[in-house]
C-alpha cells in the first residue's frame, strides 16, 4: 500500500527542515568568529588611537585573534577529550568548564612567558630595526595560525607553541639569515618531540598498572577501593597543587622549589583526609563490579581536567598574544627588542579568543583524542590527567621545555598500549622456534602456521588505533619546518606589502 501524498510531502518537508538546521549550524561557527575578530579590531583600534604605527597594532591585533580561535579549537582537546571520551563529562559540560577555566587562567595568571617568544629563539646579537622586528612577528603569528587553523580541519592534534617557535624561526631567517637563529634552543625543543610523549605514555601505564595491581585485579574490590583511592586522590592533590604553583599560578606568584614541595605535601594531606568519608559513602555496598569503583575516580578526573585548563590557558595564551604584546611594546618604545608588557587587553584577546574557538570549533578534536585513539573509561583518563601534570611538572623543575599536547597524547597512547600488553599476555608471539627444538616455557611458536595464527589473534587484540599514532606523530614532526618555511613566504609578502 503506497503512502499517501500529504505523509510524502511532510517528509520532505521535515528532510529540507533538517538540511537548512545543518547549513545554519555550518554557517553560524564561521560566523561568530568573525564577529569576535571584528571586535578585537575595534578594540585594539580604540587603544591604539592616536598613537604612532598604530595600524602595525590593529592588523596583528587581527592575527593574533584568529590565533586565540585555533588554540582553542586545536590545543584544548588534549585536555578535555580524556574526560568526555571517559563518558565523566559530556561534551557540552566539557565546553563549558574548559572555556571558564581556559579564559580564567589567560586573565588571571596568564602572560608570565611573552617575552621569551621574541628573545630566546633569536641569538642576543640579532639586531633588527622596530619595523622590521613588527614584520618578524606579525609573519610568526600568521604562519602559526594558519598551520594551526590546517591541522585543526585534518583532525590532528598540534603543538600551538611549537608553531610559533617555527614561525619566528622562520622569519627570524628571512630576516637576518641562518645565523639569527639560537640553534641549542631549538635542539632543546626537538629533543622534548621524543621524550615528552614517552614519559608521558610511561608515566600513565605505570599509574594504571598500580590502579590494576592494587584495586581492579583484586578479589575484594570494595575493600581495595576504599584503602586505596585516597591514597591516589592524594596524589592528585598534591601533583596538581605543585603544578598550579609551579607553573599554572607563574604570573601571579613564584614560590622556591621548598616552598612547592611543602604545598604538594600539604594538599596531598588533605586530599586524603577529605577523600576518605567521600569514597566509603560512594561505595554503596558489597558490589564489586568495575563500574562503581571506576565512579569513585570521575570527580577527580573532572577537577584534574579544569585545572589543567587553568594551567593551560595561564601558560597557552602566549602563544596568541606574545608576539602581539611584542609588537605592542615596539610600537610604544620605538626599539625592537623592547621590554615586553602585558596590557590588559591584549591578554583578554587571548582568553576570550581561546574560550570562543574551544566552543565553536573544538569537539571534533576533542573526540579524536578521547574517543578515536583508544577506548577510555573514568580510571584511564584520570591516569593521563594525573600523568600529564606530573610530566610538565618534572620537565619545569629540569627547565625542559615540553609541549602539554605532546604529554597528552603520549598519555593516552600509553593507558591504551598498557591495557593492549596485558590483553595480549600468553599468546606467542610471531617468531617460530627452530626446526626440532621445544621449550615448554619458550614463547616462540613451534609452527610457520601457528605464528600466523596468533599474529592473527594480537591483532584482533590491538587496543590502539596504529594510524592516529602515524598521523600525529607526522604532524608533530612536519610542524616546526612547515610554520618556520609558511612564516618566511608571510614575512617577504608583508615586506613587499608594507614597503620596507
Amino acid at each position: 500500500m503506497s503512502k499517501p501524498a500529504i505523509d510524502k510531502d511532510l517528509k520532505r518537508v521535515s528532510q529540507l527542515s533538517g538540511a537548512t538546521r545543518s547549513n545554519a549550524e555550518v554557517i553560524a561557527a564561521p560566523g561568530l568568529a568573525l564577529l569576535f575578530i571584528l571586535a578585537a579590531l575595534v578594540w585594539a583600534s580604540w587603544a591604539m588611537a592616536g598613537g604612532t604605527q598604530g595600524y602595525f597594532v590593529v592588523i596583528a591585533t587581527v592575527i593574533a585573534a584568529y590565533m586565540a580561535l585555533n588554540i582553542g579549537a586545536n590545543d584544548v582537546a588534549n585536555n578535555m577529550g580524556p574526560a568526555v571520551g571517559a563518558r565523566a563529562l559530556t561534551m557540552g559540560g566539557a565546553l563549558v568548564i574548559a572555556a571558564i577555566c581556559e579564559a580564567a587562567g589567560a586573565l588571571l595568571a596568564g602572560g608570565d612567558v611573552v617575552s621569551t617568544i621574541s628573545t630566546n629563539l633569536l641569538v642576543k646579537d640579532a639586531v633588527l630595526s622596530p619595523n622590521v622586528f613588527i614584520i618578524v612577528m606579525m609573519a610568526a603569528l600568521l604562519s602559526s595560525a594558519l598551520w594551526v587553523n590546517l591541522a585543526t580541519i585534518l583532525g590532528a592534534p598540534v603543538s600551538t607553541t611549537h608553531s610559533v617557535v617555527g614561525g619566528v624561526v622562520g622569519a627570524g631567517i628571512a630576516a637576518l639569515g641562518f645565523g639569527a637563529v639560537a640553534w641549542p634552543v631549538l635542539g632543546q625543543i626537538a629533543m622534548s618531540w621524543v621524550i615528552s610523549p614517552l614519559v608521558g605514555g610511561l608515566l600513565a601505564a605505570a599509574f594504571l598498572t598500580v590502579i590494576n595491581a592494587t584495586i581492579l585485579n583484586r578479589a575484594e574490590k570494595t575493600e581495595a577501593a576504599r584503602r586505596w583511592v585516597p591514597v591516589f586522590v592524594a596524589l592528585m592533590s598534591g601533583i596538581f597543587a605543585m603544578y598550579m604553583a609551579s607553573k599554572g599560578l607563574k604570573r601571579l606568584w613564584s614560590p622556591d622549589p621548598g616552598i612547592v614541595v611543602t604545598i604538594g605535601l600539604v594538599f596531598g594531606g588533605l586530599g586524603w583526609l577529605v577523600a576518605i568519608p567521600w569514597v566509603r559513602s560512594g561505595m554503596g555496598g558489597p558490589d564489586n563490579a568495575r563500574k562503581q569503583v571506576g565512579r569513585l575516580f570521575r570527580l577527580p578526573l573532572i577537577i584534574s581536567t579544569a585545572l589543567l585548563s587553568f594551567a593551560h590557558g595561564a601558560n597557552d595564551v602566549a602563544n596568541a598574544v606574545g608576539p602581539l604584546a611584542a609588537i605592542v611594546a615596539a610600537v610604544s618604545e620605538g626599539a625592537a627588542g623592547a621590554k615586553v608588557t602585558l596590557p590588559l587587553w591584549v591578554l583578554a584577546i587571548g582568553g576570550i579568543g581561546i574560550a570562543i574557538g574551544l566552543a565553536l570549533f573544538g569537539p571534533r578534536l576533542i573526540r579524536t583524542v578521547g574517543e578515536k585513539i583508544t577506548k577510555l573509561n573514568e580510571i584511564r583518563g584520570f591516569c593521563v590527567a594525573l600523568a600529564a601534570a606530573a610530566t610538565v611538572l618534572v620537565a619545569s623543575a629540569l627547565g625542559m621545555p615540553v609541549s602539554s599536547t605532546h604529554i597528552a597524547i603520549g598519555a593516552v597512547f600509553g593507558v591504551g598500549l598498557q591495557r593492549e600488553g596485558f590483553s595480549n599476555r600468553g599468546i606467542r608471539n610471531k617468531a617460530v622456534s627452530p626446526e626440532g627444538v621445544f621449550l615448554k616455557t619458550d614463547h616462540l611458536n613451534r609452527t610457520p602456521e601457528e605464528a600466523v595464527h596468533n599474529f592473527q589473534k594480537r591483532r584482533r587484540r590491538y587496543l590502539v588505533r596504529r594510524q592516529h599514532a602515524l598521523s600525529i606523530a607526522t604532524a608533530w614532526v612536519v610542524t616546526v619546518p612547515a610554520a618556520a618555511l609558511l612564516s618566511a613566504v608571510v614575512y617577504f609578502v608583508m615586506m613587499t606589502v608594507f614597503g620596507i
